[in-house]
């Protein structure tokens, strides 16, 4: 791992790996909806599209044909913490997208024409989003996990704000948040150190608004009930619990914790639920870690004369984690199962390039491979121990969609506290 300042500070971070023919560039911006004041929800977004909505020198289709027409990839997503713009192209077209995408960056014109049209789109994807009832209980669960929180505020907005929304308040955004301090580029693939910084002065050395960055609330976990109703064939229902942060150093045994629970198809809960019960096709674990925090989830989706089933089998399988932890096998199987799916991710340019810009933004510091896996392998059960007490130590957040709230009006959210 190479990483370089620019003149104006702009911070660099690159993975040489001649064995490849690709290379994957990314512009990281550490804004997202967890940054939005209540007005504003959903504006990342917005401006995460419309960046894709033309320049000066590149109207949208210019876009879209220059990477087609290369064979390349050029993509964005908004998280709640962060923004990115990447392309994965041949080496040799690495010059070209990089100047696409920081004309992109510097140059989006935000016109009023293209703003009402990718209004539409965008109430589209939020309309796709409503009709999804196993993508919506994820939103609900982290209110009933955040309460009025930002980081339980949808990504994506809501229609009536994002009807409001006009290029100006795009562009104040814009220049507020896309500042020097908040951005980093990242690049992984065949590359020559010296071209690629040349590359970077030439096209983003002019670089040079200031800013400060914004200071977060810490969440308080709430542990709440949230229920939408909603003409579904089955419930979709998530259990949050308190996780780690990015920086918390038990974050590896959360992560083999999870694996164990339901992080895979041979976790307790898919295996207890879906395959010697056969109640749920869709049942697993996962944990998501921002800044500051993190959550714990469960996911059964089952048919509504199940659900009361389900729900008992996820609390003793959770009961028994509680009480007796987990077992010397599941902890080495996890470290091997955690290993594995490093070390692959590592064959792909664009997982390379997410890991780097993804530390260097969030947290400022990067981990060998070597180091990340002595780390994983040093997880012990006294370390396991302690994140009991984190996860277990209030009463959990229970969400669901559904057409009724029958068994979860009464469930007891605190029966796992220990």
């Amino acid at each position: 791992m190479i990483k370089h300042k620019l003149n104006n500070g702009l911070r660099i971070v690159m993975e040489q790996i001649p064995s490849f023919r690709s290379v994957t560039f990314g512009i990281w911006v550490k804004t997202g909806s967890r940054n939005e004041i209540g007005s504003d929800n959903g504006i990342s977004h917005f401006i995460e599209h419309m960046l894709f909505k033309g320049t000066e020198r590149y109207t949208a289709q210019d876009i879209a044909e220059v990477f087609d027409g290369i064979g390349g990839n050029v993509n964005a997503f908004t998280s709640k913490e962060y923004t990115c713009y990447y392309a994965k192209v041949l080496d040799q077209h690495l010059p070209l997208a990089v100047d696409v995408l920081s004309d992109m960056f510097f140059h989006s014109q935000f016109d009023g024409e293209e703003l009402e049209k990718e209004k539409n789109v965008i109430l589209e994807e939020i309309a796709m989003y409503e009709d999804t009832p196993d993508d919506m209980v994820h939103d609900l669960i982290t209110k009933a996990s955040y309460g009025d929180h930002p980081l339980a505020a949808p990504i994506l907005g809501t229609e009536s704000l994002l009807q409001a929304m006009q290029s100006d308040d795009l562009r104040k955004y814009l220049k507020e948040n896309y500042h020097l301090g908040n951005t980093v580029i990242s690049i992984a693939g065949n590359i020559e150190e010296g071209a690629v910084l040349r590359l970077m002065e030439e096209k983003f050395g002019h670089f040079d608004i200031q800013g400060t960055e914004s200071v977060l609330e810490l969440p308080t976990f709430q542990g709440n009930l949230l229920y939408h109703e909603k003409a579904t064939e089955q419930n979709h229902i998530c259990l949050s619990f308190p996780g780690c942060s990015l920086s918390d150093p038990r974050i590896y045994g959360m992560i083999l914790l999870n694996n164990t629970i339901g992080g895979g198809m041979s976790s307790r809960l898919f295996q207890e639920i879906r395959e010697k019960r056969g109640l749920a096709y869709s049942v697993y674990s996962y944990h998501s870690s921002h800044i500051d925090s993190g959550l714990f989830t469960l996911y059964a989706g089952t048919a509504p004369k199940q659900t009361a089933e389900v729900l008992k089998i996820t609390m003793e399988v959770m009961q028994d984690i509680a009480r007796n932890g987990i077992t010397d096998n599941e902890l080495q199987k996890g470290k091997e199962q955690l290993k594995g799916s490093l070390i692959l991710s590592l064959e792909s340019t664009s997982s390379r390039m997410n890991r780097l810009g993804k530390n260097e933004l969030m947290l400022g510091r990067h981990y060998t491979l070597d180091q990340i896996i002595e780390r994983i392998d040093a997880v012990s059960m006294d370390d396991l121990r302690s994140l009991y007490g984190t996860i277990f130590g209030n009463p959990f957040a229970m969400a669901m969609v559904g057409q009724s709230d029958q068994v979860i009006s009464n469930f007891r959210r605190d029966q796992l506290v220990l």
